[in-house]
Parts: C-alpha cells; sequence; structure tokens
C-alpha cells in the first residue's frame, strides 16, 4: 500500500504519517527498553551498569544502520515523487546491493572491535565480562539489523508508516516473551538479552520481506533492474553515507562521555543507563515528526512542490513543539515512578540521579523538536552535509562536556552534555534549512 504526499492538507498528511512512525520508534527502542528492565531487575544493578556501558556501542551500530538506511531510501521515495516507477525499482536493487556489503563490513568490524572498545571506555573491570557478552551477540547481528531498518524505510519511502509498525508491535512482544524465557527461566544472564534482540530481529526483517513481495508490486526487482551503473549506486551512497556517519559522529561524542561517565561509579552509569532509556522513548515522537518530513520533503522534491515543503515545515514545528512540551511536564512529574520500575524502591540515589538527567533533558526537548525537522528536511532534500557537519557540533558539545563539566561538576555535567550538543547542532541545520529555502524559491520562479 503506497501513498502520495504530494497532495492533501501538509498538516493533516504529516500527521497522519507520523503517528505509526511514533508508535513504531516507540516499540522499536522497546527492545532496549526490556533489556534494560529485565536485566535490572532479575540480575541487579551490576548487570544493568555492564548494559549501560554497552549504550554508547550500540548507539554507534544502531544509529549508523538507521541513518544509513534511511539515507539510502531517500533517493527511492523521490523516484516515487517524480512518478518514476522503474527508478523504484531500480534504486530499491541498488538498497539491497549495498545493505549486503554493509553487513559484512559492520559484522567484521563489530566482532573485531568489541572488546577493545569496551577496554577504551574504560568499562569497570567487574562488569566487562558481562558487558562484553552482551555487545558482541548484538554485532553479530548486524544483519540482521541492517535488513529490517532497509526494508521498513523502503515501505516508508512509498508513503506506507503503518505497516512498518505492526511488524514491530509483533517483534517487541516476541522479545518480551524471549527475554522472560532466557534470563529468569533459563538463566542466560545478558547475553539471553543481547540474543532475544537479535532473534526478534530477524523475524521482523522477514515479515518486512514477505510484505513487500505480496503487497508492494512498484518495489518487486526485475532482472533488468539489478544492471546498475556506478554513478547510479553512487546517487544512493552520496546521502546514506553521510548519514550513517553523521550518526556514527554523534554515537562518537557518547562515547567520550561514557569514559567519563565510567569514572563516576556504578551508581553513576546506571542512573544514566535507565534515564537513558526512558529518554531515548520520550524523544521518539519528535524524531518521529522529522522522519515523516524526510519522506515528505523527498516526494514533495521529486514532484517539484517546492512551496508545500516550506509549508510543511511550519505545521510540523507547531505539532512537534507541542509534543516535546508535553512529554517534558510528564516526565519531569512521573519519572521517579518510572525509574523505580528498573531498579527497585531501594535504590534511592539511582532515582535521584536519573531524575536529574530527565528534568534537564526535559526541559530542552524544545530545541531537540526543531533539529530533527530541521535535520531531516535537509536530508529529504539530498543534502548531506550540513547534517554531517551538524553531527560533528554534536560530537564536539559532548567532548567539552567529558572533559570539562564532568570534571568539573561529575553527574550534573554529564547531564548537560545533550542540550549542548542539541543547541550546538540545531544552529547550522537552521541556518542551511532557511539558506536552501530561498535558493530553491529563487530557482523555482527563475524556472518559471
Amino acid at each position: 500500500m503506497t501513498k502520495d504526499l504530494t497532495s492533501g492538507g501538509p498538516a493533516g498528511l504529516i500527521f497522519s504519517f507520523a503517528v505509526p512512525l511514533i508508535a513504531g520508534n516507540v516499540f522499536q527502542q522497546m527492545y532496549l527498553l526490556v533489556d534494560t528492565l529485565i536485566v535490572g531487575r532479575f540480575l541487579g544493578v551490576s548487570a544493568l551498569a555492564a548494559v549501560g556501558c554497552c549504550g554508547c556501542l550500540m548507539f554507534l551500530l544502531v544509529g549508523f544502520v538507521m541513518g544509513f538506511t534511511s539515507g539510502l531510501s531517500i533517493y527511492t521515495g523521490q523516484c516515487f515523487g517524480a512518478g518514476n516507477f522503474t527508478g523504484v525499482r531500480q534504486s530499491a536493487a541498488a538498497c539491497l546491493l549495498i545493505s549486503l556489503a554493509a553487513t559484512l563490513i559492520l559484522t567484521l568490524l563489530g566482532i573485531l572491535s568489541a572488546r577493545p572498545m569496551l577496554v577504551f571506555i574504560q568499562t569497570p573491570p567487574d562488569v566487562i565480562d558481562m558487558a562484553y557478552s552482551f555487545i558482541s551477540i548484538i554485532y553479530a547481528g548486524a544483519g540482521a539489523l541492517i535488513m529490517v531498518n532497509m526494508m521498513m524505510n523502503f515501505i516508508r519511502a512509498l508513503g506506507d508508516s503503518k505497516t512498518p509498525l505492526y511488524f514491530l508491535i509483533f517483534g517487541t512482544v516476541a522479545n518480551i516473551v524471549l527475554e522472560i524465557i532466557f534470563i529468569p527461566i533459563l538463566g542466560l544472564g545478558v547475553a539471553g538479552a543481547a540474543e532475544a534482540t537479535v532473534i526478534c530481529q530477524v523475524i521482523s526483517a522477514a515479515l518486512c520481506f514477505w510484505y513487500i513481495a505480496k503487497k508492494m508490486p512498484l518495489l518487486w526487482i526485475r532482472r533488468e533492474d539489478w544492471h546498475l551503473s556506478w554513478n547510479f549506486i553512487w546517487q544512493h551512497l552520496r546521502i546514506g553515507l553521510p548519514m550513517g556517519f553523521q550518526a556514527s559522529v554523534i554515537a562518537l561524542g557518547a562515547i567520550i562521555l561514557q569514559i567519563s561517565l565510567n569514572n563516576l561509579g556504578e551508581t553513576a552509569i546506571a542512573a544514566y543507563a535507565a534515564a537513558q532509556k526512558i529518554d531515548s522513548i520520550a524523544v521518539m515522537p519528535m524524531m518521529s515528526f522529522g522522519m515523516a518530513m524526510a519522506a515528505y520533503t523527498a516526494q514533495n522534491y521529486g514532484a517539484k512542490k517546492i512551496s508545500r515543503i516550506d509549508e510543511g515545515v511550519r505545521k510540523c514545528m507547531l505539532m512537534s513543539g507541542g509534543f516535546a512540551v508535553g512529554i517534558a511536564i510528564i516526565l519531569i512529574t512521573l519519572s521517579p515512578l518510572m525509574l523505580e520500575q528498573f531498579v527497585g524502591p531501594g535504590q534511592t540515589k539511582v532515582i535521584e540521579y536519573g531524575h536529574l538527567y530527565l528534568i534537564i533533558d526535559g526541559i530542552n526537548y524544545i530545541i531537540l523538536s526543531l533539529l530533527f525537522i530541521y535535520r531531516f528536511t535537509l536530508q529529504g532534500l539530498g543534502q548531506s552535509i550540513v547534517p554531517t557537519i551538524a553531527g560533528i557540533m554534536e560530537l564536539l558539545m559532548r567532548g567539552i562536556a567529558a572533559v570539562f563539566l564532568v570534571n568539573a561538576w561529575g553527574y550534573i555535567g554529564a547531564c548537560l552534555a545533550n542540550p549542548l550538543a542539541w543547541i550546538g547542532s540545531c544552529l547550522p541545520l537552521a541556518v542551511m534549512y532557511y539558506y536552501t529555502r530561498r535558493s530553491l524559491c529563487r530557482s523555482y520562479k527563475a524556472a518559471h
């Protein structure tokens, strides 16, 4: 089932596209949330700290894959918006070939680098073995992560954001069931949490492939569609690689911060890990509105409807900003109860630290909502350099927090890393968006 985003009211189209994305992204984050929740309650604070130490390393992989596959599918969406259905099939073929190559490279690099990276980020010796058993399995399953994200981005590029939601719901429920079987029943420890996550990603990828084969004839690749030029493949890589590296650069900032955080002790690590999982779900509405803008912008740019893009950005800012304020209020008032579910009622200091993290992040969500809209809109336009520069700004800001603020203010300094990164990243994105908008409007007027 495809959906044309080039006609109709922009606000209604963006909202209806974003709502399934919000639910889908929340369920995707539930994979990690369930890991943390079950590990913390059944295996204790030490195991929670071990998984927490892996958070930045998981982000390095997951962030690259999500950005990379999303970038690859931008060209697919542009072809669909332009009515070039042969291009849609050829784009799908190119994306699959690139994804296969990425699977081989990332799996090998991940497995070889897992323990050295844990040593590099100064993982406490008493939890490093547990951390390695977790992250090595996640890296070994990189192929499943790549394929499920690629398939879902194919479906979204053609305007369908609901179907991926159904597969994510199924995968999340299956993950919860497997976590309960693998950890408290079979006693597989933190390795069981990682195994359950990978298995569920394989299931979700298979479901997406089945759906595309049965329901989306525009993506049925023919024999002649595999005859691809290097230039055609490069059109995908020039968007996908910067978007993937942008997420990786951001992850490097998180790794630098994790090094400083690991020196603050087990309580700080556990608190940050639990709060980060709640935070990762809380930001999903803002991120989902941004992702909706990427699909909306790609189709309208392909159809050369520039004025609709600008109108969509304005409407999306109002909707995403409203979500940001509402979620911030919820976190500030209710996060202690949420954190208690991870560590139990007796861990007062962990809950106090986690609450502080969520207060500081929550009051800055409005900045994050703008960041996502600018970033994904530029990506939908095929702009990849400035979003990468914005990612470098995030790296620098988190590095400043890790080197200076954590040393000066301890845990509070670590909590300030996200807001500083968001501000540093949002500024160049906003400047480039308005510059690009003006350039496109001038080009459109000159052509007419």
